[in-house]
């Protein structure tokens, strides 16, 4: 075979892999951060009681219903 389809097959397979590598990862990250999400009630009752505030049930769901309705409108 001569040079230049050596060069195109690498090419191609360097695209195709760069390609999949991305989708793969994007993928991958998707449902790593649905099934951990990055805050939870636990860590924002913390968060808020370390900045001087006694949270109530109440209003932590209304901070994680606030959040969540964010990160969908983000999307």
């Amino acid at each position: 075979m001569s040079t230049g389809i050596w060069i195109l097959i690498v090419v191609l397979g360097v695209l195709v892999g760069l390609t999949g590598g991305f989708f793969g990862a994007r993928h991958y990250m998707q449902n790593y951060l649905k099934q951990n999400p990055p805050i939870s009630e636990e860590m924002l009752r913390t968060m808020m009681m370390q900045m001087g505030q006694r949270p109530s049930e109440k209003k932590l769901h209304q901070m994680l219903n606030s959040m969540k309705a964010a990160s969908k409108d983000s999307k």
